[in-house]
């Protein structure tokens, strides 16, 4: 597998998503993995879903628990979507919380990771949130 900026953890969630490029800015587009996971389209292990959010086990997991948690409607970004729709930023985070819950990782201690732009390492350009946890989770994680 080719060595993507972001480590891992983006590695992982790349695997979802064909990169496409619309209007200059790079974003998923008709038919790619993670808009289509959203759409309920692609198969994708699902283990939480909601009016406006889907919950679903990375293919590469770094963590005994690594669920991504996605909005179905689409924004580029953490920072995108919490600007846009503040509201849908927070129902991604309460879904994170209760797929935390679910994983029965709350209390050890689990992390709820958003990588927002190429410098952070992000290269899935559809707003996702990491949940990781069932294991030591070292500071600082890079």
């Amino acid at each position: 597998m080719p060595s993507l900026p972001g480590g891992p953890l983006e590695t992982a969630a790349a695997q979802h998503v064909r990169m496409g490029v619309e209007d200059g800015l790079p974003r998923t587009g008709a038919g790619v993995e993670d808009d289509a996971v959203a759409a309920g389209d692609v198969p994708a292990t699902i283990v939480r879903e909601t009016d406006t959010t889907v919950a679903f086990r990375d293919i590469n997991p770094q963590a005994p628990t690594h669920v991504l948690v996605i909005p179905r409607a689409h924004y580029p970004d953490a920072a995108a979507l919490a600007a846009a729709a503040p509201e849908l930023a927070a129902d991604v985070l309460r879904e994170a919380g209760e797929v935390a819950a679910d994983e029965k990782v709350v209390a050890g201690g689990y992390r709820i990771v958003f990588n927002t732009g190429s410098g952070a390492g992000q290269t899935v350009f559809h707003a996702h949130a990491h949940v990781l946890g069932g294991r030591g989770l070292q500071w600082p994680p890079g």
